[in-house]
């Protein structure tokens, strides 16, 4: 059984940009040289969120709509009190979808369904650099 860490780097725009990271992710496991086990992905932040959705404009705008009405950007929060930053509405979106996925891959191709794709959210009020961990284990 082996480990491999690995990173990514993406660049968003906030407020619900949502970037298809299966791609890349695809790469890395392919330049790990495993072939069967599970790869672990991690976000960092706590503005931001991993899911799956098949990736495509109608569904990423519905996915978009539905975090506004659960968790209003309009209003404030006990966070923004404290912080000022206007991004209380971002940490609980985060909450929400949360920070990490787990996804299992054999023969170097990750188990995904068809119409499924791996997605970062950034829900901050800002553009960030996200940095992504990635811990391939298998053999």
């Amino acid at each position: 059984m082996k480990i491999i860490s690995d990173s990514l780097t993406v660049s968003t725009r906030g407020f619900n940009d949502i970037k298809d990271l299966t791609e890349e992710i695809s790469q890395k496991l392919q330049a790990s040289g495993l072939k069967d086990g599970l790869v672990t992905v991690f976000v960092q932040g706590s503005t931001a969120g991993l899911t799956t959705i098949e990736y495509e404009p109608g569904l990423v705008r519905d996915l978009s709509e539905l975090l506004e009405k659960l968790v209003p950007s309009s209003r404030s929060y006990h966070h923004d009190e404290r912080w000022g930053d206007a991004n209380g509405f971002s940490h609980l979106r985060a909450a929400l979808i949360g920070p990490s996925l787990v996804i299992p891959f054999s023969q170097s191709s990750l188990r995904l369904g068809v119409w499924q794709q791996i997605v970062l959210i950034d829900f901050d009020n800002q553009p960030r650099t996200r940095n992504l961990f990635l811990q391939f284990i298998g053999e």
